[in-house]
């Protein structure tokens, strides 16, 4: 995303460069999330949107959020508006502010789970609604899958989604989750609804909340990674129903696994957490 002189878009490298995110074109990541807002909760909508973005990670750790102009008008709010939104996040330790020719408003790293508040995110946890945002996810999926394929994708399309795909290949642990995000969020764009698109990028946001309390597991994401590339295939060849049902079963192992570790996590902690209160336990006694 290109921006005003407050700092450039989204992924803006400091030669000036971008991650291919910007400027609303068939690249912008952003565009199933940052929508206007509705008249009277301006400054809550913006907050929720930008938000989520963050959540979803489509501006990495470390890089620039689009410029404010670009932002406010994104939203349909007042720069002031805006700004109120900004300190909000920079006082949660989300985002900061960098002065100077290659200055903006930058992502931070996320704390580790622990470190940021494990009671709190546990808490969010036992709030959501784990069967329903599976099976929503699930019905989004699915039928985004299908759509790509019995539509079919232009050449461009077609590169957009297998350059998404090899960038989660031999991307590190750390990375992972980010990159398969942005591999379905594409999916989701691709089926040609933005209202699809918009509802899956809300269901992302909560899935990678659940996701955020189980371990990335290496044969896990062994697997996931040939689901990826088998769904890709059968997308690109017009297969709806072999796209469908690849794209089922994806689903059906995340969920799985979700619900495997989630049955802990929902009653107060982890298995591993288990585990160390009873070593306590016997080395108190």
């Amino acid at each position: 995303m290109n921006g005003d002189g407050s700092g450039g878009g989204a992924g803006t490298t400091p030669d000036g460069g971008t991650g291919g995110t910007g400027g609303g074109g068939a690249g912008d990541r952003l565009a199933p999330v940052l929508r206007p807002v509705r008249a009277g909760n301006g400054f809550e909508e913006a907050l929720e949107q930008i938000l989520r973005v963050l959540r979803l990670g489509l501006v990495p750790e470390g890089e620039r959020l689009p410029a404010e102009r670009e932002l406010a008008e994104r939203l349909s709010i007042s720069r002031v508006t805006l700004r109120e939104v900004l300190k909000v996040l920079a006082d949660q330790g989300l985002v900061e502010s960098r002065r100077g020719r290659y200055g903006g408003t930058f992502v931070r790293a996320r704390p580790e789970p622990a470190a940021a508040g494990g009671d709190a995110l546990r808490r969010r946890v036992r709030e959501v609604d784990v069967e329903d945002t599976l099976r929503f996810r699930e019905v989004l999926e699915v039928g985004a899958a299908g759509l790509c394929a019995a539509h079919g994708l232009t050449a461009e399309q077609a590169d957009r989604l297998r350059a998404a795909l090899d960038a989660t290949r031999d991307a590190p642990l750390a990375d992972y989750r980010r990159l398969d995000t942005l591999l379905h969020l594409t999916l989701a764009e691709l089926a040609g609804s933005p209202s699809l698109a918009a509802q899956y990028a809300a269901v992302r946001a909560t899935l990678n909340d659940l996701l955020d309390r189980i371990p990335l597991l290496v044969r896990n994401l062994e697997h996931s990674q040939a689901q990826h590339t088998a769904l890709v295939e059968a997308v690109l060849d017009g297969d709806a129903d072999g796209a469908r049902e690849v794209m089922r079963e994806h689903c059906e192992g995340t969920a799985a696994l979700l619900r495997g570790f989630l049955t802990d996590a929902r009653e107060g902690t982890r298995p591993a957490d288990r585990t160390a209160d009873r070593t306590a336990d016997r080395t108190a006694d």
